[in-house]
């Protein structure tokens, strides 16, 4: 991968190292508040770029598929230091993730079953029940600016709740929306989104490390872009069309690395939208998971450093775990929860690579802005619809689908209701909303208290 040279980097590649591994470690909390732990520490402490180029590099993440925190974390690194600034930027934002949700995962396949255990996480169930529905109201607060924007939302929800329009199509569908509407100037889509940080004081670019300038290697390199993105795609693709070719394409492994290679490509709108997509399809399509279980590896990735979307670690290795076919269970897992990572991440790789050097073509661009926006709202309803169907198939113990007309709507039998996860839920919704208890802390006070109706009935609690 060679590139134009540039002027040595005023910031040294091992005081980098240093400082994207610090990152990797604070960044609990969802992408909101890993983009604000890079804000903090690059702008307004290092000073390595300025409010401007910040945002802007934020914008073009907010426009790709994936992990947006990640993918801003691999622009700035490769802005610094060039390719490797890239490479070792993204792999620590997402190594220390790697490392717990693969612990926790080998955890809970082997005792997951045990009472403490099961306590731990039928607490953690409800928190997450409640930081999901905190998603809703928070994406909904910042994209539902107008009745545009809502009837998009509106009808995101009723598609894939009622109709099983499937997620890739509602999200496609959205942005073709937003797009043409951004480009007919219509004013109900020429509206902001994303995570961008509060600005008290804005750092100017011209103070800070890269200052105004465009390094010579960030300019428009077209052949360094290919030469770049043909290797990463052969990263990406090779082990999916190996393990298809090898085993064929029904095996556990080949429908892993296929169906999280999709995913990839139309994870718009952030980790909780694509999560109804990935919770529905492993569970109702492959089998891998249960719906509970589901919500466990949320809690997991809850906790835990790294992208949210990590979570996908857990649901490739439970799949793995649990149709090992004559391997043994646990190195299959471990193999399953490797290759959903790799199908996953390495995109991620390809987009900044393939696209940043071409980012400044994509300033003020009016309609690719719009489609966004328009992508935004519909993910409000994608989310609700993420948490319905959790709290349906965690708080009742037997669920229907009914079919009316050409909707099928899921169903609860009110007499199968989790009386205790219903109540610990509500108190975890009053902890959130009304005293705005943290996240971390949410999760932590919800798996104590589980623990503690464990302890105290002397069995596990219902799940």
């Amino acid at each position: 991968m060679s590139e134009t040279s540039v002027r040595p980097p005023a910031v040294p590649f091992g005081e980098a190292v240093k400082t994207w591994a610090r990152i990797a470690a604070l960044s609990f909390g969802g992408p909101a508040g890993q983009i604000a732990v890079m804000h903090r520490i690059l702008v307004e402490e290092k000073r390595w770029l300025g409010e401007r180029r910040f945002l802007h590099a934020l914008n073009y993440c907010m426009l790709l598929p994936g992990p947006e925190a990640q993918q801003l974390a691999i622009y700035i690194g490769w802005l610094m230091h060039r390719t490797a600034g890239g490479l070792v930027a993204g792999l620590l934002f997402v190594l220390p993730g790697f490392l717990a949700i693969m612990a926790l995962s080998i955890l809970y396949a082997l005792y997951g079953g045990a009472g403490p255990v099961s306590a731990l996480f039928f607490g953690l169930k409800a928190a997450v029940l409640v930081v999901v529905l905190q998603a809703v109201i928070r994406v909904g607060g910042r994209s539902l600016r107008n009745p545009v924007m809502i009837g998009l939302a509106a009808a995101a929800f009723v598609g894939i709740y009622a109709f099983d329009i499937p997620f890739p199509v509602i999200i496609l569908a959205a942005g073709l929306i937003g797009f043409l509407g951004g480009r007919a100037r219509m004013k109900a889509f020429l509206v902001g989104g994303g995570h961008g940080p509060k600005v008290t004081h804005e750092v100017a670019d011209a103070d800070t490390v890269l200052g105004e300038e465009t390094p010579d290697h960030a300019r428009p390199h077209l052949i360094w872009a290919l030469q770049t993105g043909a290797v990463l795609a052969l990263l990406w693709l090779t082990p999916v069309l190996g393990l298809g070719l090898t085993f064929g394409w029904d095996n556990v492994f080949s429908e892993i690395a296929v169906f999280f290679s999709k995913m990839a490509v139309v994870t718009f709108g952030g980790a909780y939208a694509v999560l109804a997509y990935v919770a529905q399809e492993a569970v109702q399509t492959y089998g891998w998971l249960k719906p509970g279980e589901m919500l466990d590896g949320l809690g997991m990735a809850e906790t835990t450093p790294g992208p949210l979307i990590i979570v996908t670690q857990f649901v490739g290795f439970m799949g793995a775990y649990r149709n090992a076919a004559g391997m043994d269970p646990l190195t299959a897992g471990v193999l399953g929860g490797i290759l959903t990572t790799w199908v996953t991440f390495v995109p991620c790789f390809l987009w900044i690579f393939l696209g940043a050097p071409f980012v400044e073509a994509l300033r003020g661009a009016r309609a690719l802005n719009a489609a966004l926006a328009a992508i935004t709202a519909a993910v409000v309803g994608v989310i609700l619809n993420l948490a319905i169907w959790f709290a349906l198939h965690v708080l009742f113990a037997q669920v229907a689908s009914v079919r009316i007309g050409p909707m099928t709507l899921d169903v609860p039998d009110l007499a199968s209701v989790n009386l205790p996860g219903l109540l610990l839920s509500l108190a975890a919704g009053v902890a959130a909303f009304r005293f705005k208890v943290g996240v971390i802390p949410l999760l932590l006070g919800c798996a104590a208290a589980g623990v503690a109706y464990y302890l105290a009935t002397g069995g596990a609690p219902p799940s």
